[in-house]
């Protein structure tokens, strides 16, 4: 009887040790293995393992497994079980421990693990794992050494060590979870600060055309759908902005944008900063890291120039939109990710696809809902407008008071071509309002030679000029349409000298576009008017032009100038071409 006592005594003592010693590891990856040798070890037996439940699948998956041959432990760490299939799923749906003395009899015995593992389960003991949230798993041990069975008090004694190691699990978790909450907002504030950095220097997009209305059309759509959108567009024409402002319109818009430029990051650590990697999975990784699709979480993230992912890369992208996992660099395990992925790209991915360099089932993912974005030299009459949003944003940055820009020198920045797009633009005004004096316009002396000897496409607005020929023979005009060019002339000869006349003088209290210093008027010698009634003076004069050239005909000057019908008659009545 004393015996007995001193048994249950030292098996108690024994039980007590264990709860402290579990509950003394946090990290979930020292806990695990801990727990089953432990096991092993006090009850006696050949081999012990953790189950957790996966409650989104309803089954089982085995977290740590300790297994000499590695082909066994990936194919167990693999293995998923039904949580309501086996003993394990018996004991969790019971609440009680059990004990079978012979496994291969029992009817809900689940074989698949043994013929994954090669070996044979005889004995067991199956603990459901009860946590102050429920049921969180089960802790089974195989096959007492020698041939024997487990025992009642075997059974009892890891009943009760079930309760410790459950408890130990979910502290280990709940640490876990604020790790990674820790981590993720350090990664967040990161990016935050790098994307506030880079951030275009103004926030909303100008664009008054048809081809950009139809673009907002679309960034609507999108906003208020989850879909993946593929952003297509040349270097420089606003393709972030455009992801921006559909994250801004879409339910995650209180959530994170992470923006990642591919082409910028070395491809060996691509994959780490997009899926972050554990602790010495390579050289220098010296501590745990979250990756920027885990720090977008309920977010979006925004792959600029997707096209440069490499291959390898590109599979594991393809994982993230079709399952919504990532996978660390250094894990074997998968984790869940809630992220919106807008991607962007200058080159035509489809192409990609004919050559090899973009796999086909990521390109259909990717371009689920494409936006094309139109280059600048598409759609110039946005240009006055980019021009006084870029020269208040630029005179503010120089602290300089600036008369805004001559009619001359807003003229040759509407015909150039703009290969870099508004990037190209910006900084162009950016060197002129750097190069102007205080209180003087922008003159064309203040613009690159590049821009001031114009670009491929700027005979017709040379011609349209105030003091131009208009006699020259346009590039790609109808050759035909001599028969009704005369007819034609008179009004726009009329709407050009209408349109060129010179406004009143304007008070230099008027704003930014007020007349130039000392009257001058800049290189015109004319005073300077507010940029709108510019505009409006280039405009008549460009309509006018090609509609000459068109020899009146509405609907050829229309499709030339990128307009319907309907909006071309708009602009002939409100300029007086009729």
């Amino acid at each position: 009887m004393n015996e007995e006592v001193l048994a249950n005594t030292a098996r108690l003592r024994f039980l007590y040790e264990l709860g402290c010693a579990f509950t003394a590891r946090l990290d979930i990856d020292e806990l695990l293995p801990l727990i089953i040798a432990k096991s092993r070890e006090v009850l006696d037996a050949e081999g012990a393992s953790v189950l957790l439940i996966d409650h989104e699948r309803n089954e089982l998956f085995f977290p740590y497994v300790n297994q000499e041959d590695p082909e066994v432990a990936a194919r167990l760490v693999r293995r998923r079980v039904p949580a309501d299939q086996g003993i394990a799923g018996a004991a969790i749906q019971s609440g009680r421990c059990l004990r079978i003395d012979d496994a291969q009899t029992d009817p809900r015995f689940y074989p698949e693990v043994d013929r994954a593992t090669g070996s044979t389960t005889r004995s067991l003991l199956t603990a459901p794992l009860i946590s102050r949230g429920g049921t969180i798993g089960v802790l089974q041990v195989m096959n007492r050494r020698g041939g024997g069975h487990f025992t009642d008090e075997d059974l009892a004694f890891l009943e009760a060590l079930a309760g410790s190691i459950a408890a130990a699990i979910e502290n280990a978790r709940l640490y876990a979870q604020v790790k990674t909450s820790e981590e993720r907002l350090r990664t967040q504030v990161g990016a935050l600060r790098r994307d506030i950095a880079r951030r275009d220097r103004y926030a909303d997009m100008i664009g008054t055309g048809p081809v950009m209305a139809e673009v907002f059309g679309l960034m609507a759509s999108a906003g208020a759908s989850p879909i993946t959108v593929l952003i297509e567009g040349e270097t420089g024409t606003g393709k972030e902005l455009v992801a921006r402002g559909i994250h801004r319109m879409s339910a995650r818009a209180d959530e994170p944008f992470i923006a990642v430029n591919c082409a910028a990051v070395a491809e060996s650590l691509l994959e780490s900063q997009l899926f972050g990697h554990r602790r010495g999975s390579f050289t220098g990784a010296l501590q745990d890291q979250r990756g920027l699709f885990e720090a977008a979480t309920g977010g979006t993230i925004f792959l600029d120039e997707v096209s440069e992912m490499p291959t390898a890369m590109q599979a594991k992208l393809l994982r993230v939109l079709q399952e919504g996992e990532i996978v660390p660099v250094g894990e074997t395990r998968p984790r869940r990710v809630d992220v919106r992925v807008i991607s962007a790209t200058n080159r035509d991915l489809a192409a990609g696809v004919a050559n090899g360099t973009v796999r086909a089932d990521l390109y259909y993912r990717l371009a689920a809902f494409p936006i094309r974005l139109p280059p600048l030299r598409n759609r110039r009459e946005d240009i006055p407008l980019l021009v006084d949003r870029m020269l208040g944003a630029a005179a503010g940055r120089h602290r300089k008071r600036i008369a805004g820009i001559e009619p001359t020198a807003l003229e040759c920045l509407m015909r150039f071509d703009w290969p870099g797009n508004v990037r190209e633009l910006e900084n162009e005004i950016e060197r002129a309002v750097a190069l102007v004096r205080e209180g003087e316009p922008v003159r064309p002396e203040y613009l690159s030679a590049k821009v001031r000897d114009g670009g491929p496409g700027s005979a017709i607005l040379a011609r349209a000029h105030v003091g131009g020929s208009t006699t020259a023979q346009a590039v790609g005009a109808p050759a035909d349409a001599g028969v009704e060019r005369d007819a034609a002339t008179p009004a726009v000869t009329r709407a050009v000298d209408d349109a060129s006349s010179p406004s009143p003088p304007q008070d230099v209290s008027a704003g930014p576009f007020a007349q130039a210093p000392n009257g001058e008027g800049g290189a015109t010698g004319r005073p300077l008017g507010p940029l709108r009634r510019a505009r409006a003076a280039f405009e008549a004069r460009y309509v006018a032009e090609v509609l000459r050239q068109h020899g009146g005909n509405v609907s050829r000057a229309a499709e030339a100038l990128g307009l319907s019908r309907v909006m071309l008659q708009k602009k002939m009545k409100e300029y007086r071409l009729r």
